[in-house]
């Protein structure tokens, strides 16, 4: 599967202050790995550098390169943010939610299930909703998620009846 240069990372949702700041809603794992960029590209493609960022009630403030007041910051409100996947230092064995939709999901012995289509995020795990001549939503834990190959597009999952 072929993965996107551009990881959507969240949603500039308000101003914060009256000096320029920005406050995101999140999308990756934590507010604090996305602070680990240094910079962010706008929907428009436009591409800012993050001059600080903290965090405030799970959302992001950023302080960003060319935005100096609450009318440049109003302006930004509303637009998605992504980071460049090559910005990003995940851990080994991790991946990003939108590399594996579209994966090709196969139980155990190789027979195949379905298709990845969503990724239900719940506060217990994530719920992997998969397509194939029925709809199976597989609870994204090591007990059902046998193995992960985003580079190959392949789940290989453990189902139990109801499933």
């Amino acid at each position: 599967m072929e993965k996107k240069a551009l990881i959507e990372a969240g949603r500039i949702v308000n101003t914060h202050g009256v000096q320029g700041e920005v406050k995101i809603e999140v999308w990756l794992d934590s507010p604090q790995f996305f602070k680990s960029f240094k910079r962010l590209v706008l929907d428009s493609g436009e591409e800012l550098k993050v001059l600080g960022a903290k965090t405030h009630k799970g959302f992001v403030i950023a302080r960003l390169e060319g935005v100096d007041d609450v009318n440049a910051a109003m302006r930004l409100k509303g637009k998605n943010v992504s980071v460049r996947r090559e910005d990003a230092a995940l851990p080994r064995g991790a991946f990003f939610l939108q590399d594996i939709i579209g994966a090709k999901v196969v139980n155990e012995a190789g027979a195949e299930i379905g298709t990845l289509t969503e990724v239900m995020e719940t506060p217990a795990s994530n719920i992997y909703v998969v397509k194939g001549e029925t709809e199976h939503l597989i609870p994204a834990v090591p007990e059902f998620i046998k193995k992960t190959d985003p580079d190959a597009g392949l789940i290989t999952v453990h189902l139990i009846e109801g499933m």
